[in-house]
């Protein structure tokens, strides 16, 4: 397994237990896949460095550490590109 971190932005407008679903949601997501999580890191709102789609100008930052095999990365990259409770999502891979 490899180590990765994804940093994913959210709607600023979820209330909290609409957060934390979504932030289960992707964590079960990988979990299921074979992958581990190591940190979940809630950075909370902050203003985006631009306007993305005309609507957004905060989102809610969340910064995810785990291990997984790039089968399972590539499968919570694409639940995340088409779903509607992610503005923007980052993956990366950690070099030990």
């Amino acid at each position: 397994m490899r180590k990765y971190e994804i940093m994913y932005i959210m709607p600023p407008d979820f209330d909290s237990e609409k957060t934390e679903a979504v932030i289960q949601k992707y964590s079960d997501i990988l979990t299921a896949e074979g992958g581990e999580i190591i940190e979940i890191n809630k950075w909370g709102k902050r203003k985006l460095a631009y306007e993305i789609d005309k609507t957004w100008k905060e989102g809610f930052y969340v910064l995810m550490t785990f291990n997984a095999e790039p089968a399972a990365v590539n499968e919570l990259d694409r639940k995340m590109k088409i779903s509607d409770d992610i503005i923007r999502q980052m993956i990366t891979r950690i070099e030990e």
